[in-house]
């Protein structure tokens, strides 16, 4: 017999035992799905057997964790109706799953088939069918060779070149029926669990739409257009580089020809901060370059680049950090937890603000204040600005695109830039990379080395800056007038030397460690590359120094 502590209370359980035998049991205590088991603080399925005695809790779809194992699985369940569909028509089809959208993945058919309206129909009842039966969806670790052989055979030449660039000698596949693929992460136990869904036709292809606060319910599809758009032709770009996964990444740098691809991004986004620079300054009446973009986005860098281009169009610009009117931190809102809110609209000082920039667009001078981020006080320091023809004002900051923080300003005086780090790079054609993680990573490694921050303290942070980006953030970025992508194809590979020791140093029984063993997994598939190969005035500069701006 096993004990276990179960939400307070020490039970016993036979050897043998599984976890959804003991979650069946607790379920009716439970509103969403139990999908998951932290066994000792380490995820489990829920197929395998409780290993000894310990500490268990329950992981629902409401849990990210849980949240992410549900969207994994019925990723696997559609992949396999696309397989029977196919198969019953005779024809080669197959699908790739491209990035995420508005609680949805973006799905392109490759094949003979088409996304048409009639084929989604049949695809969702394909799946709800294969739902219906209850279909097992089983695990079986197997040697890394044979897996490398296996999806040769498959013709899932992207999984074959990932897996020749992994470490370690075995791996999990997972199969429903004799349908066979890999995913990064854990699954459900069958597919019963899997009747929350609904496809939609979306651009060239399908969105795959999930449930999101109601866990039992298909969000409503809103699509960002102008952002998916963004991603897109940062896609297609990857594409025509040859590198949309991480395995041909890996290709790349393996092969010694990461250089050029360094060399090669970097230009091409230099031109795109160009031809904004040249926008802008086609446009006189506009004065106030407005930035907003979420957490490690490259605001700071993208402000600076742009300034260097303006000057190139003979303008004189005026980069402002949008932190420096913050109000005195006594007088800073707190959260729901009794923290100081820093994201919130209200942590600004908005009338002085509106004061300030009206006042320039009149011409007058104005004394420009300076936040102290040590005292927490606002300090003026002589710094003092006057706005000539050729003047314009760079101001960056997470409320930039939100008309409650220049209410005062005249739109037509006004350009609006949201700037995100939209993540190209899928690990491979059925597991994408979301953006929040590289985004995260880059956290990281920029609050270690100029904030002094541990890990661990910016992993137990990072839901409250993305609570923050939802509310403050994301509802703006389809009014802004121009959208940038940050993203680097290559930067995971220069991250990963920097992040991976910040988070082996994340201890086994801390609450971080869970997500900090995700991310380790995650960056092992990338082959590492050399910080020195990365240009002074780059947007990764800005995260792991070395940059030629003062930033």
């Amino acid at each position: 017999m096993y004990r276990l502590m179960i939400q307070g209370e020490e039970r016993e359980f036979p050897e043998g035992t599984t976890f959804l035998e003991i979650a069946q049991q607790y379920q009716p205590e439970f509103e969403d799905d139990i999908v998951l088991a932290l066994y000792n603080n380490k995820l489990h399925e829920l197929l395998k057997r409780v290993p000894g005695d310990g500490t268990l809790i329950f992981v629902t779809t409401r849990d990210n964790a849980g949240k992410k194992a549900y969207r994994r699985s019925v990723t696997l369940l559609m992949q396999r109706g696309v397989y029977n569909l196919a198969k019953a028509a005779g024809k080669e089809s197959r699908v790739k799953v491209m990035h995420s959208v508005s609680q949805a993945y973006y799905c392109e058919l490759r094949g003979e088939l088409q996304a048409t309206e009639e084929y989604l129909a049949a695809l969702k009842a394909e799946m709800m069918k294969l739902v219906e039966e209850k279909h097992p969806i089983l695990k079986k670790s197997i040697h890394t060779e044979d897996a490398v052989k296996l999806f040769s055979q498959l013709g899932m030449k992207d999984k074959e070149k990932l897996f020749r660039y992994r470490r370690s000698s075995r791996m999990n596949i997972y199969s429903i029926g004799n349908y066979v693929d890999y995913f990064y992460g854990y699954m459900v136990p069958d597919t019963g669990y899997l009747g929350y869904f609904d496809l939609q036709p979306y651009d060239q292809g399908f969105a795959l739409i999930f449930p999101n606060q109601e866990t039992k319910k298909a969000s409503e599809f809103r699509p960002p257009h102008k952002l998916f758009h963004v991603l897109k032709e940062s896609t297609q770009w990857g594409e025509m580089m040859g590198i949309d996964t991480v395995g041909a990444l890996n290709d790349a740098v393996a092969a010694g020809r990461i250089q050029d691809v360094i060399l090669v991004q970097e230009a091409l986004m230099e031109r795109r901060i160009g031809k904004i620079a040249e926008d802008i300054a086609s446009q006189k009446t506009k004065k106030f370059v407005m930035i907003a973009g979420p957490s490690s986005s490259g605001k700071t860098t993208f402000s600076h680049r742009l300034s260097i281009q303006l000057m190139a169009q003979g303008m004189h610009p005026h980069p402002i950090a949008l932190d420096d009117y913050y109000v005195n931190r006594v007088d800073t809102p707190k959260d729901e937890n009794g923290d100081y809110d820093y994201e919130c609209l209200e942590a600004l000082d908005i009338e002085l603000f509106n004061r300030d920039m009206t006042a320039l667009l009149n011409g007058k001078e104005v004394a420009m204040p300076t936040y102290n981020f040590k005292t927490g006080k606002r300090e003026y320091r002589g710094n003092t600005k006057r706005l000539g023809p050729n003047d314009i004002l760079v101001l960056e900051g997470i409320h930039g695109l939100n008309d409650k923080l220049s209410y005062s300003l005249p739109k037509s005086s006004k350009l609006k830039i949201y700037i995100s780090a939209l993540t190209q790079l899928n690990i491979d054609e059925h597991n994408n990379l979301p953006t929040t993680d590289g985004r995260l990573i880059r956290r990281l490694v920029r609050d270690a080395m100029a904030r002094n921050t541990t890990a661990r303290e910016t992993l137990a942070r990072w839901d409250s800056v993305r609570r923050g980006e939802e509310r403050h953030i994301f509802p703006f970025q389809e009014e802004a007038d121009i959208m940038f992508n940050s993203a680097l194809i290559y930067e995971i590979a220069v991250l990963k030397p920097y992040a991976e020791p910040l988070l082996f140093c994340i201890d086994h029984d801390c609450p971080e460690y869970l997500e900090a063993k995700r991310i380790l997994k995650f960056l092992d598939y990338f082959l590492p590359v050399p910080s020195e190969a990365v240009e002074r005035n780059s947007i990764l500069r800005e995260f792991i120094g070395g940059s030629c701006f003062k930033i």
